[in-house]
């Protein structure tokens, strides 16, 4: 099994509800596939580079997760197919970029501590 990350890019047209039930059905089919989901991110609504389908702006979403190869195309598969999906790039993270996601994983927890002690 790799590790992967991915992130991509939901249309801003989108309520808060049918966001999350996007990124759910995502994450759902990566654990039908037998992924195991190592850390998930919502970074909000952002301003995209330029404009993509006549949109500015879009719902970025990062998933990082452990997986077989075979399960990557099935991902992709469906992405292409949901139109809510703007963009999305997916890949393998090898052994430094994944101690790197690991130290960020943690920093980013223990501010969060540091915040609920405060």
């Amino acid at each position: 099994m790799n590790n992967y990350e991915t992130v991509f890019i939901l249309t801003p047209v989108l309520s808060d509800a049918q966001m999350k039930e996007a990124v759910e059905k995502f994450t759902n089919l990566l654990k039908a596939q037998g992924a195991e989901i190592v850390n998930e991110e919502n970074w909000g609504l952002r301003k995209l580079a330029y404009p993509i389908d006549k949109k500015t702006t879009g719902f970025y979403q990062l998933v990082e997760f452990k997986a077989d190869p075979s399960v990557i195309a099935t991902l992709e598969l469906n992405f292409r197919r949901d139109e809510r999906v703007i963009r999305f790039l997916t890949f393998r993270q090898d052994k430094y970029a994944a101690e790197y996601a690991a130290k960020r994983r943690n920093l980013k927890s223990s501010k969060e501590t540091v915040k609920e002690n405060n």
